[in-house]
Order: C-alpha cells, then structure tokens, then sequence
C-alpha cells in the first residue's frame, strides 16, 4: 500500500510540506515563508526539499504517513496558491496561500 497514516496525535510531524522545485525562486520563498509561518503557530512541519522526481516525493511523504501535505509548486507560488491533502481520506484542495496556512493550523491543533 501507500504507507501507514499516522492518527495525529502521535504524528513524528503534524504537516509533510514538498517543495516541486526547489532552487526556483518563487518556490523556495513560499515554500520557506509557509513553513516559518506554521512553525510560529506551533505546527511542526517536515520540509523536502530534495531534488527529486513529483512522483518520488510525493511516495515518499505517502510513506512517512503525515496527516496532511503541503504542495508547493512553481504555477501556484506564481499565483499566490498552494496545494493541501489530507492524507486520511486523499482530498486535494488549491487554496491561496493564506487560507492554505489557517486551515492547516486549525487543522493541526496549532495557534
């Protein structure tokens, strides 16, 4: 299967955040800013941002079994908007970058 989905009370991380490109830019900057965001709420984030295959990182955040993934791509940092999936149940959603941060801190029990 896809790895275990750790219950999220006792998640090594509350959030697995992937950065698609890192070295760009504007990737790098959002994906920086939302992770520093989260962790001043009290989040504890994994942050990847390995030079690798979309696919190969999102396998892997799949096994680690984070409850919810940040994506960060070079599209959305250009347009203000990040990616979140609840790992539990496999739901998408494109938020901007702000709503993006509030949910997942209310998500996460943070702030």
């Amino acid at each position: 299967e896809a790895g275990i989905i750790w219950p999220e009370s006792i998640a090594p991380f509350d959030i697995g955040l992937v950065n698609l490109k890192p070295g760009d830019e504007a990737t790098d900057e959002v994906s920086e800013g939302v992770s520093a965001r989260l962790q001043r709420a009290g989040v504890s984030v994994l942050y990847d941002d390995l030079d690798a295959r979309a696919g190969a990182k999102f396998a892997a955040m799949d096994l680690i079994g984070l409850p919810w993934q940040l994506i960060v791509g070079p599209r959305g940092a250009a347009s203000g908007e990040v990616e979140i999936k609840q790992r539990a149940t496999g739901a998408r959603e494109t938020l901007h970058i702000d709503a993006a941060v509030n949910r997942l801190v209310h998500a996460a029990g943070g702030g």
